[in-house]
Parts: structure tokens; sequence; C-alpha cells
């Protein structure tokens, strides 16, 4: 036994050595080939042309301002049509003007609201409740780009007009994504029981096990650092504990109220033309002379959609 056993010990450490000589063999290999340079996304952004890019549509744009700025967030309609709506309802009210950001938890979400739960700010056009759009028919997705790339949260992933988006044909069912930057409905455990008076960012990795358990409306296209930066709540779930450190919100309105001269001059990538093709293929094969290796995939959060200022 004790000879077979040295036997069995002196294979176990050839092939641990030949595994050792193997790999260093295929990262000499590696370095041996550098990537070729390919090009990226600020190059594909650069060679486009007018028609590949798109203007914020005005009615369906909202200007947060805050202290340190504007952030503004982009609307889907065809993805949640109802609560789209009572948004707009709550902004032309001026509901959110002078509420705040009452949750900065790290590595999730930024949420706003009214931070006063015992006498909140009443309603005035807008609904208090409504039935959740976690999903809607595949039909009222018209402009759904396919990526080709597996996921683990959706038969099909691509972009609808500038939002990720995932599809189950079986259901035939689709719903946006849980990508950084969208913004989502914040409810209690009743399906029903948001309305849009509360609503969050993603701010960290972006957390797909909400996908179809929450209704999304839209996301930020610009001004991210303003949420992202904020002082995280030491509270559950990321709550400020006190009032003092919640974070005012100036103003909510809709692109459309706001003068044309003073309105963010944003175009979004179209995502069903050649180069919003070109800008994934550019995170999916990152080439050199930085980058050592290339994946040849890409996550649906990893493929974010371009926005630039108008020229």
């Amino acid at each position: 036994m004790h000879a077979a056993n040295q036997g069995n010990k002196a294979i176990a450490i050839g092939v641990a050595a030949l595994i050792g000589v193997l790999a260093a063999g295929q990262a000499s290999a590696g370095a041996d080939k550098p990537l070729p340079v390919k090009p990226s996304v600020a190059d594909v952004v650069k060679a486009s042309r007018a028609s590949d890019w798109r203007p914020l549509d005005p009615e369906n744009t909202l200007y947060m301002q805050m202290a340190g700025g504007r952030v503004v967030i982009e609307l889907a309609p065809a993805f949640a049509p109802n609560h789209v709506a009572n948004i707009k309802a709550l902004v032309r009210e001026q509901y959110f003007d002078g509420l705040a950001v009452v949750r900065s938890q790290d590595n999730y979400v930024v949420q706003w609201g009214d931070p006063d739960e015992a006498k909140p700010r009443a309603y005035k056009t807008a609904k208090a409740a409504l039935k959740a759009e976690f999903t809607v028919p595949m039909k009222n997705d018209t402009v759904f780009t396919r990526l080709p790339d597996h996921d683990g949260y959706a038969p099909q992933v691509g972009h609808s007009n500038g939002f990720p988006s995932a599809r189950d044909p079986n259901s035939g069912r689709a719903w946006l994504a849980h990508c950084y930057g969208m913004v989502g409905v914040g409810r209690d455990n009743d399906a029903d029981s948001g309305n849009g008076a509360s609503l969050y960012a993603v701010t960290g990795h972006a957390p797909r096990h909400l996908d179809r358990n929450i209704t999304v409306v839209g996301r930020v296209v610009a001004g991210m650092p303003l949420l992202s930066t904020l002082p995280r709540g030491t509270a559950a779930l990321g709550f400020y504990d006190k009032p003092e450190l919640n974070v005012p919100i100036l103003s909510v309105k809709m692109a459309a109220d706001v003068p044309e001269a003073e309105r963010s001059k944003l175009e979004v990538m179209r995502t069903d033309g050649a180069a919003y093709q070109a800008a994934v293929d550019a995170q999916r094969h990152r080439g050199g002379p930085w980058n050592k290796y290339a994946a040849g995939y890409v996550e649906l959060c990893n493929a974010p959609i371009p926005v630039r200022e108008q020229k």
C-alpha cells in the first residue's frame, strides 16, 4: 500500500507540473500575440452620421433639478404607459418640487419621493395606485434589436430604442432590464401599490433579479454622477436616518414645459442601425493595446447605448 501511495503521489505531482507548464506556455503564447487594435466605442461615435442618432422627445423627458445640477431622465411609455402617464401628471402638478432623495444604498439604488410619511403630500390629478406593469406584450416593443449573446435572466435580450430590454417569445412578454441608470417605481409588497410618486435609479451592479418584479419607467441619460456620488444612507436599505441628511430636489419638469433654449441638447444612438451594431461589437471584441484578452461576449448591462450633445 505504501508503494502504491508513493506512486500515486508521484503521478499527481507530475500532472500538476504538466498543468503548470501548459499554463505557462499558454500565457506566454497569449503574451506573444497581442490583440490587434480595433475600433472603440469612441471611434464609432466619432465616425457616426447624423442619421445614427435621435433627439430626446421633450414629452417623454424629465429634468430633475438638484443643487449640483440637472438629472435628465428619458421615459419609456411603450413599457409602462400607465405609470409614465401618471408620472407626467405628478410632474405637471409639481408634486416632486421640494421633495428629496431619501435613500442611497451602496452598490444598489438611489430613491426619491416624499420623506414625510406622517403627512404625505396629496395628489391633485395623479392616481394614488396603479396596476403593475412589470411586463408588456411583445407587440408594444416595436424596435427591439436582439443581442446574440447568452443571458441568464431572459431567453432574449437586446435594446429597444435605446433601453436595455428582454423578452420571452413563449409567453409573448417583454420588459425593461435593471441596468445601471435605469429608473423604476418604488412599491410595497403588493404588486399594485406603486404609482410613480416614489422612484429609484440603479447606481450599482445591475440587480437583474428585480426584472419582472418592479415597473421600470425609463433611464437616466445625463447627470448620473449627481445620484451615484450621494452620501450612503446608514439606516436599513440605505435610507437616511435623519431628515437633515435627505438631499433636496429643487424641481422636476417635463422638457416640453421648459423653454427650448433652456433644454438639454442630447441625442441617443439609434439601436436599429449599423452604428449601434458597431458600438456593441466594440464592447464585445475589445482590441489592444491596453486589453490583453478579448472575451468575445458582452453582457446586456455592459453595453450601454451612447448619448451625446447635439451638434
